[in-house]
């Protein structure tokens, strides 16, 4: 196949991009994706706080149970957890819920192990002397929590946690396994339907596909590297 040739198919395959309203569903898509996506994080930092401070109270009882949930998440794929969450809920307790429920639902519960993993990490790290400069000057424990250790912590997490932001939106991609509608579904629909008049479709889609996910995360990967430099310099 020479040069000419190749030119052509890739112009074929592009042309899928435009044929019919194949672009504007595949934008649809990546909406879907998104939203997803920025209510697990919203969920998962907030609560992922929460745990990270009590995977810091000095009790056995609590760090077994933090540690066991903790490691939990990490060992079980995420597409394991979809599937459990979306038949395993519904055959076992007959309770009905959306492929997108179950994405968030399981999205926010791994996102909180790993955020809260990444502010107890925070935490520890904080010097034994700004507990004591803050007892020196008067403060309450409450007090040296709150407008001390607080503050450092939150600086600390910020280019962590942009890490995890963008992991997660990646993983966002496994949810077409529960019958969510969504970019690379809509990719895959698009294929399928064109399959037998452009073979070489699936290039153009999902190299889409790949862009669209790069631009989404390349910015925050940009701004995690350059808070961290900053932080570091």
């Amino acid at each position: 196949m020479d040069s000419s040739e190749i030119l052509n198919a890739l112009s074929t395959a592009f042309s899928v991009l435009f044929k019919g309203k194949n672009f504007v569903r595949l934008l649809g898509g990546l909406g879907v994706t998104i939203w997803i996506a920025a209510l697990s994080v919203a969920l998962s930092l907030v609560l992922g706080f929460l745990f990270g401070i009590v995977m810091n109270i000095k009790n056995r009882a609590v760090k077994v149970v933090c540690g066991i949930y903790l490691e939990f998440m990490r060992i079980m794929p995420q597409m394991v957890l979809l599937f459990l969450a979306y038949f395993g809920i519904t055959h076992a307790f007959g309770i009905s819920i959306s492929g997108e429920a179950a994405s968030v639902i399981v999205f926010t519960l791994w996102g909180t192990a790993e955020m809260g993993d990444l502010v107890r990490g925070a935490l520890q790290s904080i010097p034994l002397h700004q507990y004591e400069t803050g007892r020196a000057i008067g403060l309450t424990e409450r007090q040296i929590f709150f407008y001390i250790i607080i503050p450092q912590t939150v600086k600390r997490l910020v280019p962590l946690s942009m890490n995890l932001i963008t992991r997660m939106i990646k993983t966002t991609s496994l949810v077409v396994f529960v019958g969510v509608i969504e970019v690379v579904k809509i990719g895959q629909q698009i294929i399928e339907a064109n399959r037998l008049t452009i073979p070489t479709a699936s290039i153009a889609v999902y190299g889409l596909i790949f862009f669209m996910y790069f631009i989404v995360c390349w910015p925050l990967s940009l701004a995690a590297d350059k808070i961290e430099k900053k932080q570091r310099g």
